[in-house]
């Protein structure tokens, strides 16, 4: 399949399932990529990529490397990208193949769980940060937006090509943590202050729908609920910011 055929087949979801590659878009995550043990399949440019902030430099790069590359028209370009000011470059990398079983046996763990984050810029922000605060993986369950999904890959700029971060299946994740005696804290406005508690060495963290919050699933399945000490007169904190705060804790 032509890079151009193939980078609008990867707008769909159901594309990057089934041949397991991603679309990163933009100088910047495209750099992050090439810096990373990621394959790349190959790179799409266009003429805005020479008027682009260190445009020209990564051009040269990409050519220095070796890369299979598709040059095509403006026009070409924006019907493949996903940004509204397309920077002519997108890249086309093969998923990580990142697996529960990687982590078995460490004596020390820090595992964050998605339980049906829908928006992609939350998921993107809360993959960053993850991988800035030291969490050993972000694993997302039924219902989380594709992690691959450009909006996703995007707001992680770059974390996704360092960081493991996969999908998995609910059971599957239940069952790794009751085999390996890992604990499940969750994330709830009425749980424990975080600052109360003394995490184990090894710990997973579950955090919810923007709206719903924990599923019943996930909610049966934790030991402790944790929940972050805010002024009366604030509701509740975005996912990703929640998210943030609970790491940066828990990494103490």
């Amino acid at each position: 399949m032509k890079l151009l055929t193939l980078a609008r087949d990867l707008k769909r979801r159901k594309s990057r399932e089934r041949q397991s590659l991603f679309v990163a878009e933009g100088v910047r995550s495209v750099e992050e990529l090439l810096r990373s043990p990621v394959s790349v399949r190959g790179i799409l440019t266009a003429p805005q990529l020479d008027g682009a902030p260190r445009g020209p430099a990564l051009r040269a790069k990409i050519a220095e490397l070796g890369i299979d590359i598709a040059s095509v028209t403006e026009a070409e370009f924006r019907g493949a990208a996903e940004t509204e000011s397309p920077q002519g470059v997108l890249a086309i990398g093969v998923v990580p193949d990142h697996k529960l079983e990687d982590f078995r046996g460490r004596a020390r763990l820090r595992i964050l769980i998605l339980d049906a984050v829908q928006d992609p810029g939350n998921v993107g922000t809360i993959v960053r940060t993850a991988a800035a605060l030291g969490a050993d993986a972000t694993i997302a369950l039924p219902g989380t937006v594709d992690l691959w999904n450009p909006k996703v890959v995007r707001g992680a700029m770059g974390a996704l090509f360092h960081h493991p971060a996969f999908h998995s299946t609910t059971t599957q994740v239940f069952a790794f943590l009751g085999d390996e005696g890992i604990p499940l804290w969750g994330a709830d406005s009425a749980g424990t202050p975080v600052d109360k508690m003394k995490p184990a060495a090894r710990l997973a963290l579950a955090v919810g729908n923007e709206g719903a919050g924990l599923s019943s699933s996930v909610r049966e399945a934790v030991v402790e609920t944790v929940s972050l000490p805010i002024a009366s007169e604030v509701e509740s904190l975005n996912v990703a910011v929640a998210a943030g705060i609970l790491l940066y804790q828990l990494a103490k």
